[in-house]
């Protein structure tokens, strides 16, 4: 949000082909952070991650499509971002590990986990017209 690159970060999945089947802005808790990264407690860069992530608005998002857990990696990019090549977003827009500008689940399992967490209300079904043009 702070950087302002919510439309391009959106628009390299749908370019992609992906659907966006729920976004929302949000205010997330220190605790709703550490709930989410609860994985990454024991290491040396919790505390700040979880300070960072909660200093200001974040926009949540949950993308459909065929493979879109791996697929939505590769458009991420590897986590650290001088790792990440040109033409990812961390890539493209990230120079330290501490400062991502974006999370994107890294399992199915994970995901599912982390759409019940912050989209408790779930999600929308629908159809896009351009499906037919995406898929076989």
């Amino acid at each position: 949000m702070q950087r302002g690159l919510v439309g391009k970060i959106v628009s390299r999945f749908e370019e992609k082909g992906y659907k966006l089947i729920a976004m929302k802005l949000m205010r997330p808790t220190r605790e709703q952070f550490e709930s989410h990264y609860g994985d990454l407690s024991t290491r040396s860069f919790f505390p700040s991650l979880v300070a960072y992530m909660s200093s200001g608005p974040v926009i949540g998002m949950v993308w459909q499509g065929t493979d879109v857990v791996a697929g939505g990696r590769r458009l991420l990019g590897a986590t650290k971002p001088s790792d990440s090549l040109p033409g990812t977003i961390r890539g493209d827009y990230c120079i330290d590990v501490g400062r991502n500008v974006i999370h994107g689940s890294d399992t199915v399992e994970n995901a599912k986990k982390e759409v019940e967490l912050w989209f408790p209300e779930g999600v929308n079904a629908w159809e896009s017209c351009a499906s037919t043009w995406v898929y076989e």
